[in-house]
């Protein structure tokens, strides 16, 4: 075999492993886990519990924020910025809210190292113990309630309505990239009110937000709902909440919106003269989501292949590759060039790929694990008889298109395939809801996934037990199902409505 036939050999070897994922049927959570890393999203970081964000992964996230950021702004929301660092005193002014997290919390002790006897590390300086600990926020309603306090003195001072992009860290004994992290990115909204409806309304409109992104640009069909009293946020008097089915049929909750009541105006005492002239506390809502949306992304729509990645979010949506040689390449580029400015005058992102150090098989296999939704490949002989081929990534289904008016043609592809993927969705969720009033029989098909619609009593005991027996929870009270009265299937109990139980991430 000479050097030549081995190169090609090894191109052909690298392009095989870089595809050669576990298959979801064999094993889902490590399917996942390897097309995390594999994919260049992100990888276990040296801290604990953390993890870097690729630039591949974090060009996604960007596209995320950017939408969900106009769509806030929309809204009148206005983005600030507050301490990374949140006194403890201030966690304890609200006890529900401090039980939920106190066992999350990551605590700053001191302020200052110095060097070790040895001369050879740095230890800390127990001379510089601060008078008060200090959290990394898990959170920020506290320190942000604190700062309201200042801000709002009238009614004319309201509403506040605030955003913050930022990290916050919960301490995690089991993490997964993306749905489970220590350290994470996210969004969280805070706004005040003068009135518990204006709240009220407020907390129920992000949720809407949320459901809009998660199904317009995601490509994730959600199902809407209220958390039971167990489930709700710590500090809040209502959740609201987006659930996602997985094609493991487990549920990932995609975004939160909380109504949190008068707690956090009395806790931190933000009084207001309403239009009556009278003092009254103002009403909070809280709202966010974070990078687990990356996960949802990655295990709605992925196959054993690699990403499917909805154009909307795609950080690439198009790819060029030439398959030429010599005096070919000359011709190959200049069609290219042209495609590509048209293409990027559409408000599309391209890239045209002739490096010469990777065979196109390696290519092919890149850019299908990375989730490119449209492949073009520009080949001489195909150029002669003026066609190109162009693979869709969802359905990687090829054909030959004329390259007269090809960018309208992967302009309508994309919109497509935008749909097609949420369609898929839609129809494999669709078909893995069930009603169920006997509780045998929801033991036995619960581990086989899905979201049941079961009667329930409305009492924690049951709660409790059907978490303690199956491992599932409830989800949410679902707004989109008729709610009917029924009987109880694990007391027996009279129940007022259905609710939406699954085993979850």
């Amino acid at each position: 075999m000479n050097f030549h036939q081995k190169k090609i050999d090894k191109k052909k070897k690298m392009a095989t492993e870089l595809k050669d994922l576990t298959k979801r049927s064999e094993d889902y959570s490590k399917w996942y886990n390897e097309l995390v890393v594999k994919a260049e999203l992100a990888e276990q970081a040296d801290v604990r519990g953390c993890m870097v964000i690729r630039p591949y992964g974090y060009a996604i996230w960007e596209k995320m924020q950017r939408v969900l950021d106009d769509m806030f702004k929309e809204t009148g929301v206005q983005n600030a910025y507050f301490p990374l660092l949140i006194p403890k005193s201030f966690l304890s002014k609200e006890a529900e809210h401090v039980e939920g997290f106190a066992k999350e919390c990551a605590v700053v002790t001191h302020y200052r190292l110095k060097t070790n006897d040895t001369h050879d590390g740095v230890v800390v300086d127990p001379a510089a113990k601060l008078e008060e600990e200090l959290i990394i926020r898990p959170t920020s309603e506290t320190i942000i309630w604190n700062t309201y306090k200042n801000w709002i003195k009238s009614y004319r001072d309201l509403p506040i309505l605030c955003n913050q992009w930022c990290n916050v860290m919960r301490w995690e004994m089991r993490t997964r990239l993306f749905l489970r992290t220590s350290e994470f990115l996210w969004q969280e909204g805070h706004t005040a009110h003068a009135t518990r409806e204006e709240a009220e309304e407020r907390a129920k409109q992000m949720l809407k937000v949320y459901a809009k992104f998660a199904e317009e640009y995601m490509a994730v069909p959600v199902i809407q709902g209220v958390k039971s009293e167990t489930e709700r946020f710590a500090g809040a008097l209502d959740t609201y909440t987006i659930e996602a089915m997985m094609q493991d049929g487990k549920a990932l909750q995609s975004g939160t919106s909380h109504f949190l009541g008068q707690n956090f105006g009395k806790a931190f005492d933000v009084q207001f003269l309403n239009k009556d002239n009278k003092v009254e506390y103002a009403w909070a809502t809280s709202w966010g989501v974070s990078t687990r949306l990356m996960g949802a992304l990655i295990m709605t729509h992925s196959d054993d292949n690699g990403l499917v990645l909805p154009p909307k979010l795609a950080p690439l949506q198009v790819v060029i590759i030439p398959i030429g040689k010599g005096d070919q390449m000359a011709m190959l580029d200049e069609k290219a060039e042209a495609i590509l400015k048209n293409l990027k005058a559409m408000g599309i992102s391209v890239k045209y790929d002739n490096a010469d150090n990777k065979r196109p098989g390696f290519k092919f296999a890149d850019y299908e694990l990375k989730g490119v939704p449209v492949r073009v490949v520009l080949g001489a002989r195909d150029l002669e008889k003026g066609l190109v081929e162009v693979m869709r990534r969802d359905t990687l289904e090829k054909e030959n298109v004329a390259i007269e008016g090809i960018e309208d043609y992967i302009k309508n592809l994309l919109n497509d395939i935008q749909q097609n993927i949420y369609q898929k969705a839609i129809k494999f969720r669709d078909a893995h809801i069930y009603e169920c009033d006997n509780y045998d029989e929801f033991k036995e098909r619960i581990k086989e996934g899905g979201f049941f619609l079961c009667h329930w009593d409305g009492t924690e005991e049951t709660e409790a037990k059907i978490k303690e027996d199956t491992q599932a929870t409830i989800r949410c009270v679902p707004f989109m199902f008729e709610q009917t009265e029924g009987t109880d299937m694990v007391s027996g109990k009279p129940a007022k409505a259905r609710v939406l139980i699954a085993r979850a991430y």
